[in-house]
């Protein structure tokens, strides 16, 4: 089912971690932004986009974890874009003959035999430094940044007013940081200080993960996350109802300690 978020601008979630599909409505049909996760979800998606009368004109993945570079046929074969620093590690991998092995050696048990793995990853690399979507729609705004992961990109719909986060800005997941960067907590701080930045023009942030918010939610949320940066980054324990005792996901608690060792090992500068 398609919730309404914005005018021009839906969003298709999952049963997987609330992950949450972007569809941008465009002249001659609509931009689809991570879609996922399994094949049935997918094909529901495509059913509700036929409904509607609108073809897929354009994908764009906002970065290069398994759950954000699927698609399915029933999309079409239109062109699947994403920056340059996030296509190419998906094309390094692609590459490798056992890659579809490596795909499944990361993927949550509870959905693996439903996750098409034969389009996964067949994304472009736009240029680097490419400001904006290439599409025959309103204005998406690539806001490119190394929080997450090597080429994260956030995207603002101008003219609708949304920001799709990403892996970003969830109200039910903590900031997940690059522990693969050289300053993951740098890197992560600067891409909220970019976020913030255009905070004015959102009227609705839309995470990866999680429930889409309005501009209220948004400016908590960066506040939220950038706390739970800080206070790892200075060695205090955070003050997160991501990880309290009510928190939604029990897990994100040993995600959370995971993170705290793997800086203090690494001697992250603060």
């Amino acid at each position: 089912m398609l919730k309404h978020v914005a005018e021009g601008v839906w969003v298709h979630q999952s049963e997987f971690l609330q992950s949450n599909s972007v569809i941008v409505q465009g002249r001659a049909g609509v931009l689809l932004i991570d879609p996922g996760i399994t094949s049935s979800e997918m094909a529901d998606l495509a059913n509700d986009l036929r409904d509607l009368g609108q073809p897929v004109v354009a994908g764009f993945s906002t970065h290069p974890h398994w759950d954000h570079v699927l698609w399915h046929p029933d999309f079409g074969d239109a062109p699947r874009y994403a920056t340059a620093r996030c296509a190419a590690p998906i094309q390094d991998l692609l590459a490798q003959p056992d890659w579809k092995a490596r795909v499944a050696g990361v993927l949550p048990p509870d959905f693996a035999g439903e996750i098409p793995m034969e389009l996964l990853g067949l994304i472009t690399g736009l240029p680097a430094g490419a400001a904006q979507i290439p599409w025959d729609g309103p204005n998406v705004r690539i806001i490119e940044h190394q929080a997450h992961a090597a080429g994260h990109a956030a995207l603002l719909i101008e003219e609708n007013g949304v920001l799709v986060a990403g892996d970003m800005l969830s109200d039910t997941l903590i900031p997940f940081l690059d522990l693969k960067a050289a300053d993951p907590v740098a890197d992560y701080l600067a891409a909220l200080q970019l976020l913030e930045g255009v905070a004015g023009e959102v009227i609705a942030v839309v995470p990866g993960h999680g429930s889409v918010g309005g501009a209220e939610q948004l400016r908590a949320r960066l506040n939220q996350d950038r706390a739970y940066v800080e206070a790892v980054r200075d060695g205090a324990e955070p003050d997160d109802p991501r990880l309290g005792p009510s928190a939604p996901l029990e897990w994100l608690a040993d995600v959370h300690q995971g993170q705290v060792q793997q800086l203090a090992h690494r001697g992250t500068p603060k």
